[in-house]
């Protein structure tokens, strides 16, 4: 007997993979997002009424992961296991341990790599050749959880948020779609993360993406390429001027913004603040 399952999300990578599940043929006995009013603008933030409603799966809407009626669902639809992705919220151990054989997570870099936040723009940042999506049983640290599953993401110094982005999404598919049938049918492997090689990523503000004249060509390039849509956007100050750059060049010789080693020009922008 297939084993039974919950998923919670409030963003697109989620919902692709609840799509993907439903291309495949799986079954899923709960869905549980956010309540309408909370995170309206969080980066990919979608809602679950339409799929609930065209699956006639129950739908959980809640403020908080942890909440009392989240445990006490799971409890009578006799939850086997519970995925829980593109959610901020941190699990706590009661919910970890609810489910009969816990709860599974995605990740989008190659674990333990990149523990933590903003993977895509710290991705670019750090101009790592490759990257990926790592699945993996939750447990109570951030992304500490043995691995079961990882698909590779190439990366170049062209690479973009946006496309970051789309590929993350797209591997999240394919992992749903490798795994679902030893998920189902309880025969994964699980693999310890090695401690030794961990790193953690720390949290991007929108602030963050602002355009400095001290920076190089390079770093600029990257920032502009690493918090473009779907995030806030690089943004370069002059007085009361605000200039929102989602994509750019670098010039040696001359340009609108001058760096440390040169110029950027801004290709795509928008100009706020006047």
């Amino acid at each position: 007997m297939e084993m039974k399952i919950a998923f919670a999300t409030c963003v697109q990578l989620g919902k692709s993979c609840i799509e993907e599940i439903n291309r495949i043929g799986g079954h899923i006995d709960l869905l549980i997002t956010l309540n309408d009013e909370i995170a309206k603008n969080k980066s990919g933030r979608i809602y679950l009424d339409d799929i609930a409603n065209e699956q006639s799966t129950p739908l959980l809407k809640v403020n908080n992961i942890n909440d009392p009626i989240v445990i006490d669902k799971l409890k009578s639809h006799e939850i086997d296991w519970l995925f829980i992705i593109g959610w901020s919220q941190i699990a706590k151990k009661e919910l970890l341990e609810t489910p009969t054989h816990g709860c599974i997570g995605m990740h989008p870099t190659l674990l333990p790599v990149g523990r933590g936040r903003a993977a895509i723009p710290w991705a670019i940042i750090k101009k790592l050749d490759e990257t990926g999506v790592t699945m993996f049983k939750l447990d109570e640290g951030i992304d500490t959880g043995d691995i079961i599953g990882q698909g590779v993401i190439q990366l170049d110094n062209k690479s973009t948020a946006t496309g970051l982005y789309e590929k993350v999404n797209a591997m999240h598919i394919n992992l749903i779609s490798k795994y679902w049938k030893d998920i189902v049918n309880g025969k994964i492997n699980l693999t310890k993360q090695d401690d030794a090689k961990a790193t953690e990523w720390p949290g991007r503000k929108p602030k963050d993406g602002e355009v400095l004249n001290s920076m190089s060509m390079d770093e600029a390039d990257c920032l502009v390429r690493a918090v473009t849509h779907p995030y806030p956007g690089a943004f370069y100050k002059e007085g009361n001027k605000i200039t929102r750059i989602w994509s750019a060049k670098i010039n040696k010789n001359e340009g609108d913004i001058q760096l440390s080693d040169g110029f950027l020009v801004p290709i795509e922008y928008e100009i706020e603040g006047l």
